[in-house]
């Protein structure tokens, strides 16, 4: 995914997430629930209960901005993990997401329960 930003730290959220929300309500979302800061230099990645959607949420020094991306017939593969509530993927891991693979087939993912 090129994007306007090379972010430090790619941050996925295992939960789902309404998809009403917009850039104010993924904020909160990330200090919240995350127990992130927002402003920081990453990526939030966020998916809707279907699977077939998400958000990717970023400071890009200037503001907040918002990809969004809908599968038409497919779904995310996305991990599940019951006791965590985040895990931190790598640029690749979140390459692979986005075109359809399992991220935790390629290659271990580095876990995090709670903040860096």
């Amino acid at each position: 995914m090129k994007m306007f930003v090379e972010p430090s730290d790619i941050y996925l959220y295992l939960d789902n997430v309404d998809f009403r929300k917009s850039i104010n309500g993924l904020i909160v979302v990330v200090e919240q629930q995350m127990e992130l800061n927002p402003f920081r230099d990453a990526l939030f990645v966020f998916c809707n209960k279907k699977r077939d959607k998400l958000k990717v949420l970023y400071w890009d020094k200037t503001g907040f901005a918002l990809w969004y991306k809908r599968l038409e017939k497919h779904r995310f593969k996305w991990p599940s993990d019951t006791e965590l509530q985040h895990m931190h993927l790598s640029e690749q891991q979140l390459q692979w997401l986005l075109s359809g693979f399992d991220v935790i087939g390629h290659s271990p993912l580095n876990y995090t329960a709670s903040g860096l």
